[in-house]
Parts: C-alpha cells; sequence; structure tokens
C-alpha cells in the first residue's frame, strides 16, 4: 500500500534543500525516514553563527553592550533562535535586511520568550515586539522598513528602558 504521506514529504524535502522555511507537520516520523530532517538542522538550535558587538543607547545616554549571532543567510534567518532552550544574559542575534525592507517575526518553534525590536534605516529602534510568546504563530510585524532585527532576552528592552528611537551600533 502507497504511503499518503510521500508527496508532502518529498515537497518539505525540496524546500529544506532550496533553503525555503516551511512547517514541519507536528509529529515527529522515525528516525531514518525520509521524514527525519536532522541531517538538515531542523529540530535542532543552529550553531556557528558569526558573532560581534553591539551597542544600544537609551534616550538617557545609558549604553547597553550585548554580544549578538548574526543570522547573516536565508536559512540562518529562517531557523534564528529556534529550538534553544536558553540564552545567556548579554546576548541576543541580529538578522540584517538587505536591502531594507519591512519585516515580521513568528515564534513557530521557539521555547524562550523574546524581546524583537525592529531597527529602521537611521539605525534607531523603530518598533519593539516585547515578550513574543513562545511557539506561539501570532505576528510580530515593523512598522515600515528596517535594516535590522534583533531579538533579546524577554524582558530585556523594559528593563534597559529601551524605546523607539533609542539608538543601536554595530
Amino acid at each position: 500500500m502507497a504511503d499518503s504521506r510521500a508527496p508532502w514529504r518529498a515537497l518539505v524535502l525540496a524546500l529544506v534543500l532550496a533553503g525555503l522555511p516551511c512547517a514541519l507537520e507536528a509529529r515527529q516520523p522515525a528516525a531514518g525516514t525520509l521524514g527525519d530532517f536532522s541531517a538538515f538542522g531542523l529540530g535542532a538550535p543552529q550553531t556557528g553563527l558569526a558573532t560581534r558587538k553591539l551597542t544600544v543607547t537609551t534616550a538617557g545616554g545609558k549604553s547597553h553592550a550585548y554580544t549578538v549571532e548574526i543570522a547573516a543567510t536565508q536559512q540562518q534567518q529562517a531557523t534564528g533562535m529556534m529550538f534553544r532552550k536558553a540564552m545567556p544574559a548579554g546576548t541576543g542575534m541580529l538578522f540584517p535586511m538587505n536591502p531594507p525592507r519591512p519585516a515580521s517575526f513568528y515564534m513557530r518553534n521557539t521555547y524562550l520568550p523574546l524581546d524583537i525590536i525592529f531597527i529602521g534605516t537611521d539605525r534607531r529602534v523603530q518598533t519593539i515586539g516585547a515578550n513574543a510568546t513562545p511557539l506561539s504563530e501570532s505576528l510580530v510585524s515593523s512598522t515600515g522598513p528596517v535594516i535590522a532585527v534583533l531579538e533579546l532576552r524577554g524582558g530585556e528592552a523594559a528593563r534597559i528602558g529601551l524605546k523607539p528611537g533609542d539608538k543601536v551600533a554595530w
């Protein structure tokens, strides 16, 4: 008897190989089957991303330094902070947008609450999606074109008093 899921699995595999984000079935197939995507890094946090120093300066003039991973490629951006169970203080992830464009993020497969900070073309905070809900598929969106999106630990923006208009440098 033919497996009715074979066409679906082939489509998902083709999207993964092409580097495009896709939604996987909620049920995990047995290891070693066509549905096992562990060889592609799906289901596990990505590692080995380049890092760089980033500074946020609030309107009051106080600077806060972070070490951020750079999600530079389409695949790295599609995976982002998915599957991570911890995020050390003073760290984050930066998603460069070249060319600048409106951006939307969701929290599928993301187990940690995150502050999603949209950075406008003037390198100032445009919008803050505070404490995005883990595993939610609700979109958190910019209000216009951005040159980057910064993800920090949930509650970090409130902790440092970050507001739209504050400066971001990297």
